[in-house]
């Protein structure tokens, strides 16, 4: 059944939509990269499009530095800051290939770019600079900031974490327990671990402590599957985003499911009805109030529907029982 309170933001993008953020301490502006080339910035509680910015090729990612800057890039190697006060953009710098991540880590005020160049880039938002260039072997895919942490997922399954305040060593080298192509990572808020998706509907749950006894916690699980006339369709899990307060988290996959996780307890919490297409990023306001969900056409299938599918931008409030984790009394 469709929540009531559930309603599409006007104004979508013309392209497939590659992120949706909301802003740091609000559930009012929301961020959104696009393979229209654009960069828009929404009100979602007047319901309307505050700004809109370009880009010379499709935008991969974007973020928040604070509630008045983004920084964006994508397929034109680009890394641009926007200041929706003054309504002015800056170039910030290159890759030399695609900007496949951007993220902001406020723990020690950098910006983050994570490129197909296999470079993660750090940039100083205080004097729009570079500040280190750092080789991840791969093609950057996926990363997410954890406290002062950032995790990498690359090309070849490889997980890479690092200390951003020294990036001159990897702290750690992993390969990923699922057997394909990771396509998200997030950490949890409580900064213990991260999760991360694959393009064959697999999760992950993993944990950043080493030790052997913290390490046996770790474990995967199917989902986004469906069973039609006893076979089983397997569908990539695009999107992953976590609950602030909660550490439950929601998956969003190519079966156009949204589904919410809670990671420790091993539990799915709930699943929305199913959306018209995939969905290919998620975002869970400050407060986890609000959940945006972005809907578009990704040409995952051989005989792609014609038209495409519409590129949506779905914004639904999401109650304490869809999210909070059901504690019984037999977890520990």
């Amino acid at each position: 059944m469709k929540s009531q309170t559930e309603y599409k933001l006007t104004s979508p993008p013309e392209g497939a939509i590659s992120a949706v953020k909301f802003g740091p301490n609000t559930s009012q502006f929301l961020l959104v990269s696009s393979w229209d080339n654009s960069v828009r910035l929404y009100d979602v509680t007047a319901n309307i499009l505050r700004h809109k910015y370009v880009h010379d090729s499709p935008v991969l990612d974007c973020c928040f530095t604070d509630a008045v800057h983004s920084y964006s890039g994508g397929l034109d190697n680009t890394l641009k800051s926007f200041d929706f006060n003054t309504t002015t953009e800056s170039t910030i710098g290159t890759h030399n290939n695609a900007i496949k991540c951007v993220e902001y880590c406020s723990d020690v005020n950098v910006v983050l770019s994570g490129s197909w160049d296999h470079h993660v880039k750090l940039w100083d938002p205080r004097t729009p600079m570079c500040s280190g260039s750092y080789n991840q072997g791969e093609k950057v895919f996926t990363m997410s900031v954890c406290g002062e942490k950032l995790v990498v997922g690359t090309a070849g399954r490889k997980i890479l974490v690092w200390d951003i305040r020294n990036m001159s060593y990897t702290l750690q080298k992993r390969e990923s327990n699922l057997k394909y192509q990771t396509r998200s990572i997030r950490c949890f808020p409580n900064k213990q671990g991260f999760v991360l998706s694959s393009i064959e509907g697999r999760v992950a749950v993993e944990y950043l402590d080493t030790n052997p006894e913290i390490q046996k916690k770790k474990y995967a699980f199917k989902c986004h599957r469906i069973k039609e006339d006893g076979t089983e369709k397997i569908y990539p899990v695009n999107a992953i985003s976590f609950h602030p307060t909660y550490n439950t988290f929601a998956t969003g996959g190519s079966d156009g499911y949204v589904n919410i996780w809670d990671g420790f307890n091993k539990k799915r919490l709930c699943q929305f009805h199913q959306y018209h297409t995939s969905v290919t990023s998620l975002s869970f306001s400050h407060n986890g109030e609000v959940l945006a969900i972005a809907c578009s056409y990704f040409l995952e299938e051989d005989n792609p529907p014609k038209p495409y599918p519409e590129d949506i931008i779905h914004i639904r409030s999401v109650s304490d029982q869809e999210t909070r984790p059901k504690y019984s009394t037999t977890n520990t």
